[in-house]
Parts: structure tokens; C-alpha cells; sequence
């Protein structure tokens, strides 16, 4: 018996699961992984690579931001019969409590910036970005990646 839509479309927002528009032709799983490994460059924040066997993943996207002292981790295993990439997302970053790192998962948007006050050069004291940082940066062109070629992103919130 299949659950009703409006329950189905809860647990996607709970796990961050994404559906391609419709029409779109899904691509064979190479072609997938070829779109996400070429993500990978010196011009955005995280890599994104092959995944280790203790991993049990086909890639994994890490970004480690060492401002924050968080390290933000999306493996990504294909199921090719489905269209489907299954992710977990990952994060490890400093305990306000104890001060130790702490580790959590399933989908989360964290956002920080910090700023300095300057002078401009007509003296006047102004407000000024020193840092930003936004974990969607990482989600989205992963994101963009798999619904392009015509897949599910499917978030779960337990390891395999």
C-alpha cells in the first residue's frame, strides 16, 4: 500500500529529497558521475572525489572550513535502476557546550559571516565582510548536478 502524497512529500523535505523536472531524460550513471567529479576545481571551496571503501559511497563532496572548525561531508551513492542518488550529509564542527567536536547528519543550511568596522575615505565608519561562509555553496551545484541529468536526489538519514 503506498503512503499518501502529502505524507511522502513531508519525508522528502525532512530528508532533502529533490525529484528532476518533468521530462527531463536521465542520463546514464557515468554521465552522472562525470557531471559531479567535474565540479571539482581551484575556483569553489570543496572537492569533490572518488570515495574511499570505509566510506561505502561512490563519491563524496567534502568541504572543511577551518574559520569555523566544521567540516561538511555529502557522500553520494548511484542507483542506477532508480535514477537515484542516495546522500547522506555529514557535518563535524565545535561544541558550543564543551568545546569538543560534535557530529551530525541529514540535510542543514548553516550560515556565517563576520565583519570589521573601516573608514571610507570620507571618514565615515562603515561596516565591512571579512568572511562568508554558506553551505549551500556546496549543496546547490551538487544539486544542480544530479537534477540536470534527470535524477533524484534522494537524502537519507541513516549510514549504510
Amino acid at each position: 500500500m503506498a503512503r499518501p502524497a502529502a505524507r511522502r512529500r513531508l519525508w522528502d523535505r525532512v530528508t532533502g529529497t529533490t525529484y528532476p523536472d518533468r521530462g527531463v531524460v536521465p542520463l546514464p550513471a557515468p554521465e552522472v558521475r562525470a557531471a559531479l567529479l567535474a565540479l571539482d576545481g581551484p575556483d569553489v571551496p570543496f572537492r569533490v572525489r572518488n570515495a574511499l571503501p570505509a566510506e561505502k559511497a561512490d563519491l563524496v563532496a567534502e568541504w572543511r572550513v577551518p574559520e569555523l572548525d566544521l567540516t561538511l561531508r555529502t557522500r553520494m551513492r548511484f542507483v542506477p535502476g532508480k535514477c537515484e542518488v542516495l546522500t547522506l550529509d555529514e557535518r563535524w564542527d565545535r561544541s558550543p557546550e564543551h568545546g569538543g567536536r560534535r557530529y551530525g547528519r541529514g540535510p542543514s543550511t548553516a550560515v556565517s559571516r563576520r565583519w570589521t568596522y573601516e573608514r571610507d575615505p570620507d571618514g565615515r565608519r562603515r561596516r565591512v565582510e571579512t568572511f562568508r561562509f554558506d553551505s549551500r555553496d556546496m549543496r546547490r551545484p551538487l544539486l544542480g548536478a544530479v537534477l540536470g541529468a534527470g535524477w533524484t536526489w534522494r537524502g537519507v538519514l541513516v549510514r549504510w
